[in-house]
Parts: C-alpha cells; sequence; structure tokens
C-alpha cells in the first residue's frame, strides 16, 4: 500500500511564532538595559518627561525635602559585612544623602516568604532596626506581607526615605563642569565580591567584607563646600562605570580618571581576575562619587579624610574636553580606554 501524494496544501510552512520580549535580570542591574527599560517602557508609561533621574526626587512645593524608594532582593540575606535588613537602611540613606539631604523618616515593608525560619526573620528585623538607630533615622511606617512558598525568595524589603537638604547644597548628576575634579571617597567592589562569593562558596569571604554602610554624615562634612560641590552619587548597582557614565550623560561631559588612582583592594582584584569581571562594574554600598570645583578638590579631600566613612577618599580624575556624555580611563600602560554601561546583569541579586 502507497501513501496518497501530499497536496501543495500540505507542504506549506506552518505560521511562524512570533517571539514576545522578556525582562531579564540585567533590566535591573543598573546599566544599558535599566536605562532602556527605564526610557522605553516605565517613564512613558507613567507620564514621567524625559529628563535627569536623580538618586532622590525633591518633593514639588517643598525644594527643602527630598524623597527616595529603594527595593532589595540581595541573595544571602547574610553575608560578610552586613545583610539584607542594614542593607535597606544604607541604601535608602545613601540615596538621599546623594541630594545632600540628611535621612528624616524611614517606611518599610516587607514581603516574606511561607516556610522562613522565624528565627532569621528576627535577625533581619533586628538588623534593620539597628541600623536605622545608629543612622539617626526613625522608621515610622510600613507594611508586612507574607505569600507562598516559592513565591519570593525568603524576603524582599522595600523602604522609602524622606530627607532634609543642608542648606547651601544642591546636588545634581547634571552639575558637573569642565575642569571639575572627581573624587572617590573609598575603595570599589567590596560589596558586590563579598555578596558573590559568599552565595557560590568561592572562598574569599574571609579576605572580603561589604562596605556598606551610611554617608549622610560624610556628607554633611563636604557642606562647607557649599556650591563648589557639583555632584554627589553612590556607585551601587553597575558600581562605578555606571554612575561615571549617567553623570557624564546628564552632565553633557566628558570624564576622564585614571587608573592607577582608583583603589581596588588586592582580594577584589583578585576575584574579578577569577571571574572575569571589571571592578568598575561591581556594586559598591559605602563609598561615593563627588565632582567639585578643581580648587575645592583639597578641601573636600581633608573633609572626607576626617571622617571613618572617608578616610581613604582619592583623586581620581577630572572633567575634560571631549564628547559629551563619554567616560576614559588611562590605563596602567598609558593608553586610554572606553568605560562604557555595563550591558548585562554581571552579579544578580547583590542589592
Amino acid at each position: 500500500m502507497t501513501a496518497d501524494p501530499m497536496s501543495p496544501q500540505d507542504l506549506s510552512c506552518p505560521v511562524p511564532v512570533s517571539e514576545t520580549e522578556q525582562v531579564l535580570l540585567g533590566h535591573g542591574a543598573g546599566g544599558r538595559l535599566s536605562a532602556e527599560l527605564l526610557d522605553g517602557l516605565v517613564l512613558p508609561a507613567l507620564g514621567t518627561p524625559p529628563g535627569v533621574l536623580e538618586d532622590a526626587a525633591v518633593l514639588p512645593g517643598l525644594p527643602e525635602l527630598v524623597v527616595s524608594t529603594d527595593g532589595f532582593v540581595v541573595s544571602p540575606l547574610f553575608f560578610p559585612g552586613g545583610d539584607i535588613g542594614s542593607l535597606a537602611v544604607h541604601g535608602t540613606v545613601n540615596d538621599l544623602a546623594m541630594r545632600g539631604a540628611v535621612p528624616v523618616a524611614l517606611s518599610v515593608a516587607l514581603v516574606i516568604e511561607e516556610g522562613l525560619p522565624m528565627n532569621e526573620l528576627r535577625a533581619v528585623v533586628d538588623s534593620l532596626g539597628k541600623a536605622a538607630r545608629e543612622a539617626d533615622v526613625p522608621v515610622i511606617t510600613g507594611d508586612t506581607k507574607v505569600v507562598g512558598r516559592g513565591a519570593a525568595d525568603k524576603v524582599f524589603i522595600t523602604t522609602t526615605g524622606i530627607g532634609r537638604r543642608i542648606p547651601g547644597l544642591a546636588p545634581s548628576a547634571a552639575r558637573a563642569r569642565p575642569g571639575d575634579a572627581v573624587l572617590l571617597s573609598g575603595p570599589i567592589g567590596l560589596h558586590g565580591t563579598a555578596v558573590l562569593s559568599t552565595r557560590e562558596g568561592l572562598g574569599f569571604e574571609a579576605d572580603i567584607a561589604s562596605d556598606t554602610g551610611p554617608l549622610h554624615r560624610l556628607v554633611r562634612g563636604l557642606a562647607g563646600l557649599g556650591t563648589d560641590l557639583h555632584v554627589l552619587r553612590d556607585p551601587t548597582r553597575g558600581g562605578l562605570a555606571a554612575s561615571l557614565n549617567e553623570i557624564a550623560r546628564d552632565s553633557a561631559v566628558q570624564v576622564e580618571i585614571d587608573e592607577t588612582t582608583v583603589p581596588v583592594p588586592a582580594p577584589v582584584a583578585s576575584a574579578c581576575d577569577l571571574l572575569g569581571l571589571d571592578p568598575l562594574h561591581v556594586a559598591n554600598e559605602g563609598c561615593l562619587v563627588a565632582f567639585v570645583t578643581p580648587d575645592a578638590a583639597d578641601a573636600a579631600l581633608d573633609a572626607m579624610r576626617g571622617l571613618s566613612e572617608g578616610a581613604h577618599a582619592v583623586r581620581i580624575g577630572e572633567v575634560v574636553a571631549g564628547q559629551a556624555g563619554r567616560v576614559v580611563m588611562r590605563t596602567l600602560v598609558g593608553a586610554r580606554r572606553v568605560v562604557d554601561l555595563p550591558v548585562g546583569e554581571q552579579l544578580p541579586r547583590i542589592c
């Protein structure tokens, strides 16, 4: 028996299935994909006009007050130097500080997965409370939700902070000017490598601890600079590279840094070499980058070095004539390379 010959209809190709775009981990990494998500989807949907995106926003009609909201999904919950509870406080306080503000109050919301051991939750909340007290900022309101097993990863924290601006300070990512000195308050890469090493069991935990800590006292120490202090930014997701690129873009300037002056601790450099990471792309939670007028650079460094949070402050570069929106690094061998935004998610779930 032979089969019937196939008709022309049987030879036709099926209708192609179109692919649907999906959210990737890189959309939350603070790099290029994050910018595309905000510019292409989130901001248009909210009716927010394009413009400079700061770490905290000035309240309409109340220019002395700023507000910031942040979410924390770090894995693991506990890591050398900190945990998700203290990180939630420090991250929110620091976003306020980057607009020249000291914290006034916090709101905290917890999303808890069913089955989380009560002693772990207690440790997280105790740490959060301790960090808030040490930062001298009260937690005045919040919310608690419990979701089913598998609907969250242990606990997620969302915080909102209100801050009051220090008189005379008005830092903004759009205020960098040609000639500005670029200052860094301390070493980079500690937080991201500490979290990753703990999560993956890489063995660097004994040598690397997160730098998570509040920065508002350091900013208060810079208050004497007044209008000579142009920009403040804490290089969290996307690391120093992302922060410098955002400043260069929003201020329409070129930033040039010197590799020999960027403080990368030896254990961080070793971890990054092993993992194929660029330390400039690794998250930090306890240092800031500041752009100040060249005449104020020495005074700014002295002010930072007088506080424990800025004891290792250094000058790493300057704003130069060149292509607007570009960041360039003078390398150890004397060449120059472009420092770009990270594209994907190198270190997921680090904040």
